[in-house]
C-alpha cells in the first residue's frame, strides 16, 4: 500500500516514527494575541479617540464629573469588546473537544484501545456502529457500513461506505465512498481504515484553518460611526477656531475664549453616543433572546438590520434533519401524511426491519431512514406489542443488495421481512398486497408501482420498497429472496421546518434575498427551494470551481441554490456576496457551517442541534432552531438601528442649535446666549434620560416593509443632514429670540441668558419627538407608546427648574429666577420646532396630493 500499512497494522517503532514526522492527531494551535494588545485594539475607532479627547477637555475646564461619565463609557466600551474578541478563540477549543478521545486499532495483529492524538498515517482503525471517526482514512474493509456525514458535508441521509471505493481527487467530499472522515460517525455496520491524515491535513482540520484565516467584517453600525467620527471631528475643528477667533476679535479675555471654545467642542461631539448604542444593543438582545434569539456579539445586533442576504444551510436549519414519511403508496392506493388511514397492516414489514427504537420524549435511536418508518408506523398505531414477534435471522443492508432481510417469529408463523431500493425490491415480487390480500403482480400493476416510484422520485424523496412472505423457521434469508409480497412504498425526505416558507416570503417583502447552500444533492435541495418558494439558479459546487471570484460575483444574485458543496466553497459564497455589497447573514447548524459562518456579517447557529464549534464561531444562537426566528430577529434589528438613529438625529440637532447660536450670536451684536458651563450641562442632561429612553421606542408597522438600509449609506445622508440643520436653525433663532427679548425689556445679562439657557433646554423637550419620526406626523401611534421617555423628559423640566431657581445651582450656572411669564415666553419660542415642522410636513403631504 501506498501508506506501507498492512492488514496486521503499524509497529509501535514505526507509529512513533512517524507521529515523530507529522505531529499529533491534533488541530494546530497558533499563539494568542497578547491580552494587552486585544484591549489596545478597542481603541482603534476615530469616535472613541475623540470621545476621550473631549472628556480630557472637560476636565480642563473644571467639569470632572463630564469628564469621568465619558472615560468611564469609553473604558466600558473597550472591556466588552475585549471580552467579546477572547471569546472568539474559544472556537478552535471546541473544535479539539470534538475529537474522539479514543481509538481502537490494530498494531503489530494485535487490537488495542490508544488515545486519538496517537494515531499516525498508516494505523489501521476498527470502526463499530456508534463510533466517531478519529482521523481520515481509506476503509479497507466494510459490512454494511454506513456514516453519518451531516455535520461535515450538509448530507442528511446517512451515507453507505464500500471498502476500496476509489474516486478522481476531485470528487466532492459528500461522494467519496471509500473514505471515512474525522468525527463523523458510523450509524450502521462494522468497518476498518488505514488511517491517510490526521490532525492539521484532515478535513476537519481543514475548517480549522479556514476558521484562523477567516476574519469577521465590520458590522455596518461600526462603519457608520466611523463616517460619522470623522465628520464631527472636522465639525469642532472647525468650531473651535470659529469661536476662538471671534472672541479675540471682540476682545475677550483670552481665558474665557479658550473656556468657551473647548465647552463648544465638548458639545459638538455627542459623548453619549457610545452608551447609547451599548443600551439601546442590551436592550435589543434582551428582547431577541425573549424571543429566542441569543446575540453573542453586542454591534452584530445592529447588523441584521441592515442585512440583505441569508445564506442559510438546509439540514437542519431550513429543514428538520429529521427523515419523515411524507407520502408514499399502500393497501393498492396512494397515501400522504394527512391521510393514513386503513395502511397499518402494510406497514409491519418496516417495523419488523428494523434496527432503530422509539425513544419516549426523545427523538428514535438508530438509522434515521429506519426511524422514520418506524415514526409512520407509530402514528396509525401499527407498532406490535413487545415480545409479538421475535428476531430469528438476518440479512444486513448492503450497497450491493441494496437492501435488508429478517427472519421473524410471530403467532401467525415466521415471516420473511424485506426493505429496500424500490427497483430491487419489486423485482423480487410477483404478489401484492391490497384491501382484499394478496393478489398475483401482473405486468399492469408492475407498471402502475414503477409509475409511483417514478413520481415520488421526482418529488426528489427516497423511496423505500416494504415486502413480506411466509417462511419456514430454519430459513437462510439470503436464500428465500424471491416471490415477495410487496406491501408498500413509503417516500422519504427531511421536510422543511413549519413556517419557514412564510418567514422566506417575509424576507422577500422586506427586500431580503434567501439563498440555500447544502452539501445535500442538487435534485433534493431544488425541491425542497421551489417547496419554500425559492426562485433562481441551482449551482452545484464544481460548477463553482469552474467561476473565478469575478464570475461568481457576476452570477450569484441570480442563484438561489448551491448544492453539493464544500466548507470552503460556502466562505466562497459569502465572500463573492460581501464583494457585491450585500450585508450577509449566515445560518447553519454544522461544523461545515463555522467558517462560513464567520466570515459572513452575522453567523447565526442552531442552539439544539448546532455543533459547539458552529455556536461559537457565531454572532447569534437561535434556541428554538427555528429559521423563523431569524425574521423577528430582522425586524428587531432594524428597530435597533431607528433608535440609533433617533438618538443621532436628536442629539445632532442639539449640537447644530447650540453651536449656531454661539456661532450667530456676535454677528448679529449679541452676546453669547449662554455660558461654558450652561452648554455642558444641556449635554450632560441631553446625552442621560431621554436620549437613553429613544432605545425603548417600539418598531415601526413598515418596519418589515422596506428594503434594508444600504451598507455605504451614512447616519447622515444629506436630506437628514438637511432636517438637523433646519432644527438647529430653529432652536439658534428661538434661543436668540428670548436673549433678545430679554435683553429689550431691561433685563441684566445673567437673567437674559438664563432665559435663552431655558429656552434652549425646552427646545430639546419638543424636539424630541421630532427625532424619533422621518416624513410621518410626530403625533401618530407613537407619540404616547414610550413612558419612560415621557418620565424622563419630565425629569429634564424639573432638573432645568432646579439649575434655575436653587440657589447653590443659580451660583455654579449663573441663573437667576425666572417669572412665570418668562417660563411661559420660553415654552412658546421651544414649542416653534414641533409646530413649524409639522406644518412643514402637512405642506408636503398636500402638495403631494
Amino acid at each position: 500500500m501506498a501508506l506501507g500499512s498492512a492488514p496486521e497494522g503499524l509497529s509501535e517503532a514505526e507509529a512513533s516514527l512517524r507521529l515523530a514526522r507529522v505531529g499529533r492527531n491534533a488541530l494546530p494551535e497558533t499563539p494568542p494575541r497578547p491580552a494587552w494588545a486585544v484591549f489596545l485594539d478597542q481603541f482603534r475607532n476615530l469616535l472613541i479617540v475623540m470621545l476621550l479627547a473631549a472628556g480630557l477637555l472637560a476636565g480642563m475646564i473644571g467639569d470632572i464629573v463630564d469628564m469621568l461619565a465619558v472615560l468611564a463609557v469609553t473604558l466600558f466600551n473597550a472591556v466588552l469588546g475585549f471580552a467579546q474578541e477572547r471569546r472568539a478563540g474559544r472556537i478552535l477549543e471546541a473544535l479539539k473537544a470534538m475529537l474522539a478521545q479514543q481509538a481502537r486499532v490494530r498494531r503489530q495483529g494485535e487490537v488495542r484501545e490508544i488515545a486519538a492524538d496517537r494515531l499516525a498515517p498508516g494505523d489501521v482503525v476498527l470502526l463499530e456502529p456508534g463510533d466517531r471517526v478519529p482521523a481520515d482514512g481509506r476503509l479497507t474493509l466494510t459490512r454494511a457500513v454506513e456514516i453519518d456525514e451531516s455535520t461535515l458535508t450538509g448530507e442528511s441521509v446517512p451515507v453507505a461506505k464500500q471498502a476500496d471505493g476509489w474516486c478522481p481527487a476531485d470528487t466532492p467530499l459528500a461522494d467519496r465512498a471509500g473514505m471515512a472522515f474525522m468525527n463523523t460517525v458510523v450509524t450502521r455496520g462494522r468497518a476498518e481504515m488505514v488511517v491517510t491524515a490526521t490532525g492539521a491535513a484532515t478535513e476537519l482540520g481543514r475548517i480549522a484553518t479556514l476558521l484562523e484565516t477567516t476574519e469577521s467584517p465590520p458590522t455596518p453600525l461600526q462603519l457608520r460611526l466611523d463616517q460619522l467620527g470623522r465628520r464631527l471631528a472636522l465639525v469642532a475643528t472647525g468650531v473651535v477656531t470659529l469661536v476662538a477667533v471671534q472672541g479675540l476679535l471682540r476682545g475677550e479675555p483670552l481665558a474665557e475664549v479658550i473656556l468657551t471654545a473647548v465647552a463648544l467642542a465638548v458639545a459638538a461631539i455627542p459623548e453619549g453616543l457610545p452608551a447609547v448604542v451599548t443600551v439601546t444593543l442590551a436592550i435589543g438582545m434582551y428582547r431577541m433572546a425573549r424571543c429566542g434569539a441569543v446575540v453573542r456579539r453586542l454591534a452584530a445586533v445592529e447588523t441584521l438590520g441592515s442585512t440583505t442576504v441569508i445564506c442559510s444551510d438546509k439540514t437542519g436549519t431550513l429543514t428538520l434533519n429529521r427523515m419523515t414519511a411524507l407520502c408514499g403508496w399502500a393497501m393498492g392506493r396512494r397515501f400522504d401524511a394527512e391521510a393514513l388511514t386503513g395502511i397499518g397492516p402494510a406497514l409491519l414489514p418496516g417495523v419488523l426491519c428494523n434496527d432503530a427504537r422509539l425513544m419516549p420524549g426523545a427523538d428514535p435511536a438508530g438509522d434515521p431512514t429506519e426511524a422514520a418508518l418506524l415514526g409512520l408506523a407509530a402514528r396509525v398505531g401499527a407498532i406490535p406489542a413487545a415480545g409479538e414477534w421475535r428476531r430469528r435471522a438476518e440479512l444486513p443492508f448492503d450497497s450491493i443488495r441494496k437492501l435488508m432481510a429478517t427472519l421473524d417469529d410471530g403467532a401467525t408463523g415466521t415471516v420473511l421481512s424485506v426493505k429496500g431500493a424500490p427497483d430491487v425490491v419489486l423485482g423480487l415480487c410477483d404478489r401484492i398486497w391490497g384491501d382484499g390480500g394478496e393478489r398475483a403482480l401482473d405486468p399492469a400493476g408492475r407498471r402502475e408501482l414503477e409509475i409511483e416510484i417514478e413520481r415520488m422520485g421526482a418529488l426528489a424523496l427516497r423511496v423505500i420498497a416494504l415486502a413480506a412472505k411466509p417462511a419456514a423457521k430454519e430459513s437462510d434469508p439470503a436464500a428465500e429472496l424471491h416471490g415477495l409480497c410487496l406491501h408498500a412504498l413509503i417516500g422519504l425526505a427531511d421536510p422543511p421546518r413549519p413556517g419557514v416558507r412564510d418567514s422566506v416570503a417575509s424576507c422577500r417583502a422586506a427586500g431580503i434575498a434567501v439563498k440555500m447552500i447544502t452539501g445535500d444533492h442538487a435534485a433534493t435541495a431544488a425541491a425542497i427551494a421551489a417547496e419554500l418558494g425559492l426562485d433562481g439558479a441551482v449551482m452545484t459546487g464544481a460548477g463553482l470551481d469552474r467561476l473565478d471570484d469575478a464570475a461568481l460575483a457576476g452570477q450569484i444574485d441570480a442563484i438561489a441554490v448551491f448544492a453539493r458543496v464544500a466548507p470552503e466553497h460556502k466562505v466562497r459564497i459569502v465572500t463573492a456576496l460581501r464583494a457585491k455589497g450585500h450585508v450577509v447573514a449566515m445560518t447553519g447548524d454544522g461544523v461545515n457551517d463555522a467558517a462560513a459562518l464567520r466570515a459572513a456579517h452575522m453567523g447565526i447557529a442552531m442552539g439544539r442541534a448546532g455543533s459547539d464549534v458552529t455556536r461559537e464561531a457565531a454572532a447569534m444562537v437561535l434556541t428554538d432552531d427555528d429559521f423563523s426566528t431569524v425574521v423577528r430577529a430582522v425586524r428587531e434589528g432594524r428597530t435597533i438601528a431607528d433608535n440609533i438613529v433617533k438618538f443621532v438625529r436628536f442629539q445632532l440637532s442639539t449640537n447644530m442649535g447650540a453651536l449656531l447660536a454661539v456661532l450667530a450670536a456676535p454677528l448679529l451684536g449679541l452676546p453669547l446666549p449662554f455660558g461654558a458651563i450652561q452648554i455642558l450641562w444641556v449635554n450632560i442632561i441631553m446625552d442621560g434620560p431621554p436620549a437613553m429612553a429613544l432605545a425603548f421606542d417600539p418598531a415601526r408597522v413598515t418596519a418589515m416593509r422596506e428594503p434594508p438600509r444600504g451598507q455605504d449609506q451614512s447616519i447622515l445622508p444629506p436630506a437628514r443632514l438637511a432636517r438637523l440643520v433646519w432644527f438647529g436653525g430653529v432652536m439658534a433663532a428661538g434661543t436668540l429670540a428670548a436673549l433678545q427679548i430679554a435683553l429689550a425689556a431691561g433685563a441684566g445679562l445673567d437673567e437674559a441668558r438664563t432665559l435663552a439657557f431655558t429656552t434652549f433646554v425646552l427646545f430639546q423637550v419638543a424636539n424630541v419627538f421630532n427625532a424619533r419620526v422621518g416624513a410621518e406626523t410626530a403625533f401618530g401611534r407613537l407619540a404616547l407608546s414610550n413612558r419612560k421617555l415621557w418620565l424622563a423628559l419630565g425629569a429634564i423640566v424639573i432638573l432645568q427648574a432646579v439649575a434655575v431657581h436653587w440657589e447653590p445651582a443659580q451660583t455654579v450656572f449663573h441663573t437667576v429666577a425666572l417669572a412665570p411669564a418668562q417660563w411661559l415666553l420660553a415654552v412658546g419660542l421651544a414649542s416653534l420646532v414641533l409646530v413649524l415642522e409639522e406644518a412643514r410636513k402637512r405642506l408636503i403631504r398636500i402638495r403631494r396630493v
